[in-house]
C-alpha cells in the first residue's frame, strides 16, 4: 500500500464508532467547531472521577470466611454510587500572569483571593521513592500520612495550608525544582500501563477535545492500545487515565498512605495534554483537588464561585462557556515541580502552549464529606427512632390542615398555619434528643473503608504479616501452613485506619480494607460478623495501636478464644507480629 494511502488506526476506530467521534480523517486533525453561542453551559458534565467508575481507588476482593466459624462469617454490604472527578478546559492568552515574588518564600496575595508561593531560590526535598522508604521506618500510619502531605504542600506548613487555603482559596506553589516530583508518574509509566495491560476505553482511559468551546470524548470501544492511543494523541487529543492507582504500584502506596491525612478517600486522575490544545471546558469540581506538574507546563486558570450556592457544592457542574465565568482570580504557567491547590467549587481551565506538552496528576479528596452528607445518614435515623419512641410523633395531623397549608395557601392569614408550623419545628427540635450521632459517623466511616485503597506493605511488614508465613508444596506435601500464634505471641494491628466495628441490627460487623481491590468500588464492602465476646479484644488492638501487645492480653474470654481471635485478624491480614512467626 502506498503511504499516501495508509489507513491509520484512528480512521479505523472513527469509522467503527460512527459521527460521534469528531476527528477528520483526511487530515487526521481535530475538527474546528462553530463558535459557541452564549449561554451558561456548554457540552456534557465531568466524567466520573478519580477515582470514579473504573476512576476509583480501593474496592474490597472476595474475602475468606472466618476462621473456625466462630468469629462470625463473611458477609456482602451495598455498593454505592461511583464519584465525580476533576478536569480541566480553555485556551488563551497569558494576561495577568502571576509571577513569582522577588525574595522570600511567604505567601502572597495572587489577584482576588488566591496565594502564590513562589521562591527565590528553588525548593529541594527527598525525592518520592527515598520518602516512602523513609516513612516505612514510621511506626504510626496516621504520622506516616501527616509527614507525606507535609511534603507534598512543602515548604507551606500543614497548619498554615489548613488555616488559609483549605476550602477557602487556592495556594500555588512554584519550586523551580523540576525533579520536586519526579518518580510519580511519567510519560514512560503511561507507555508501559497501555503496552503491559488491559487499558479499556471509557473505563481506565478517556480521548477528548475542546475545540471552540465545544467539548468533546472520542472514546471508542474496547481496549485502549498504543498504537490507537499515541495517534489520538498525535492529532490533537487529550489523554486522561481515570484509576493510575490500579496500574502504578508508586500512585498506590502514595495515595494509600495520603487517605489518612484527610480520613477521606484520596484518589488520582493523569492528563497527558499535546502542545497548543486543552481538552476539557471551564468547570468545578466537588473534590478538594491537588494538581501536580509532572512534565512540561500548563497555562492554568482559576475561577471564585460565581454565587452562594456554588461554594463548596456537593456535585461537580457541567461545562460552562467562557463569557459567563468572569475574569480569573489566579492565573499561572505550572511547571514541572510545581503544585496548585483549589477547593470544590473553584471554576478552572488549563491549556497547553505551544511549545511543550503537558503531564500533570490531579489527587483529590474530600468528596461527599460535609456535615451535610453526615445529617444524610443522622436524620433519618433519629426520625425513625423518635416515631418508635414519642408518641407526639406518631399522632395523626390535624383533619383540616389540606384546607390552610401548602403553597397555594401560604400567604393566607389563617391562625391554624401558625399554630401548624410550630408544632413541626418543636417536633424538628426534639428530633435532637434522638439523634443517634456516633451511629451515623459510623456509617460515614464504613463508606470510607468501602473507598479506601488496600494497604502496600513495606518488606518488613510483609515478613511480619501472613504474606510472610512459608506455606508451599514441596516433596509431594504442604509444609510450613500451620499459622503459630501463642499466647506470648505479640501483635499489632497493620494500620490504624484499616478496621472499623459497626453495630448494625442486632449484630455487629467488622469493616476492612485489607482485601480491597486498586479499582474503586469494583466489588462491594467487606466485613465480617463478628460475635460480641470478641469485640472486647478488638477494641483493645485499636486503643493498644501502634503499640504490640500479647495475645494472652486480650480482653476475651478463655486462651483459645484469644489465640482464635489473634489468628483469625492475623490470617484476614488485618494484624503483624512482631518477630516473624517460627513455622512449628
Amino acid at each position: 500500500m502506498e503511504a499516501g494511502a495508509r489507513v491509520s488506526a484512528l480512521w479505523v476506530y472513527r469509522s467503527a464508532a460512527g459521527p460521534g467521534l469528531s476527528v477528520s480523517q483526511r487530515s487526521r486533525r481535530i475538527k474546528k467547531r462553530p463558535k459557541q453561542s452564549k449561554r451558561g453551559v456548554s457540552g456534557d458534565c465531568p466524567a466520573p472521577a478519580g477515582p470514579g467508575k473504573a476512576e476509583q481507588p480501593g474496592a474490597p476482593l472476595p474475602g475468606r470466611g472466618a476462621a473456625g466459624g466462630k468469629l462470625g462469617r463473611s458477609r456482602k454490604g451495598m455498593q454505592r454510587d461511583g464519584c465525580l472527578a476533576p478536569m480541566q478546559g480553555q485556551t488563551s492568552g497569558l494576561r495577568g500572569i502571576l509571577r513569582p515574588p522577588l525574595a522570600g518564600v511567604a505567601p502572597v496575595e495572587a489577584g482576588r483571593g488566591a496565594s502564590c508561593l513562589g521562591p527565590q531560590e528553588p525548593i529541594t526535598g527527598p525525592s518520592l521513592h527515598g520518602l516512602l522508604r523513609e516513612l516505612g521506618q514510621v511506626q504510626h500510619s496516621r504520622q506516616r500520612a501527616a509527614k507525606l502531605f507535609e511534603w507534598l504542600i512543602a515548604p507551606i506548613s500543614p497548619q498554615q495550608f489548613f488555616e488559609q487555603s483549605w476550602e477557602k482559596k487556592p495556594l500555588l506553589i512554584q519550586r523551580h525544582n523540576p525533579a520536586y516530583y519526579q518518580g510519580f508518574f511519567s510519560t514512560a509509566t503511561f507507555d508501559a500501563i497501555l503496552r503491559d495491560n488491559d487499558v479499556q476505553f471509557g473505563v481506565n482511559l478517556d480521548v477528548t477535545s475542546y475545540v471552540d468551546g465545544t467539548r468533546e470524548t472520542h472514546n471508542p470501544v474496547g481496549r485502549a492500545l498504543p498504537a490507537v492511543v499515541w495517534d489520538f494523541y498525535r492529532n490533537g487529543c487529550s489523554l486522561r487515565m481515570l484509576n493510575p492507582q490500579a496500574f502504578s504500584t508508586t500512585v498506590w502506596q502514595f495515595l494509600s498512605i495520603l487517605q489518612e491525612q484527610f480520613g477521606s478517600m484520596a484518589g488520582a486522575n493523569t492528563y497527558l495534554t499535546p502542545a497548543g490544545t486543552q481538552g476539557f471546558a471551564p468547570h468545578y469540581d466537588d473534590i478538594e483537588a491537588f494538581v501536580i506538574q509532572l512534565e512540561g507546563k500548563k497555562h492554568w486558570r482559576v475561577y471564585g464561585p460565581r454565587d452562594d450556592t456554588e461554594v463548596l457544592p456537593q456535585f461537580s457542574s457541567c461545562n460552562f462557556a467562557q463569557e459567563v465565568i468572569g475574569e480569573p482570580i489566579l492565573e499561572t504557567i505550572l511547571e514541572a515541580g510545581d503544585l496548585l491547590y483549589f477547593p470544590r467549587g473553584f471554576i478552572h481551565q488549563g491549556d497547553c502552549l505551544p511549545d511543550a506538552h503537558s503531564l500533570h496528576i490531579t489527587v483529590s479528596s474530600y468528596q461527599r464529606n460535609s456535615w451535610g452528607d453526615l445529617l444524610e445518614k443522622l436524620l433519618p435515623a433519629a426520625l425513625q427512632m423518635a416515631v418508635e419512641e414519642d408518641v407526639e410523633y406518631r399522632q395523626g395531623l390535624p383533619i383540616d390542615y389540606l384546607e390552610y397549608m401548602g403553597v397555594l395557601n401560604s400567604d393566607v392569614v389563617d391562625s391554624r398555619r401558625g399554630a401548624f408550623i410550630e408544632r413541626v419545628q418543636n417536633l424538628i427540635k426534639k428530633l435532637v434528643d434522638y439523634a443517634p450521632i456516633d451511629a451515623a459517623v459510623d456509617q460515614k466511616a464504613k463508606l470510607f473503608l468501602h473507598d479506601c485503597l488496600p494497604p502496600v506493605l513495606t518488606e518488613h511488614e510483609r515478613a511480619l504479616s501472613i504474606h510472610g508465613v512459608p506455606a508451599r508444596w514441596e516433596d509431594g506435601d504442604v509444609r510450613d501452613a500451620d499459622i503459630p500464634i501463642k499466647k506470648g505471641t505479640q501483635v499489632q494491628l497493620l494500620r490504624q485506619g484499616i478496621i472499623r466495628l459497626c453495630n448494625e441490627g442486632n449484630g455487629v460487623l467488622l469493616y476492612y480494607t485489607t482485601e480491597n481491590s486498586r479499582v474503586y468500588h469494583k466489588e462491594e464492602p467487606k466485613y465480617l460478623e463478628i460475635d460480641p465476646e470478641f469485640t472486647d479484644g478488638i477494641e483493645f488492638l485499636l486503643s493498644s495501636y501502634p503499640k504490640y501487645v500479647c495475645v494472652e492480653t486480650l480482653p476475651c474470654g478463655t486462651l483459645d478464644d484469644k489465640i482464635s481471635l489473634a489468628t483469625f485478624l492475623f490470617e484476614k491480614g488485618l494484624l503483624i507480629t512482631k518477630k516473624p512467626l517460627v513455622p512449628m
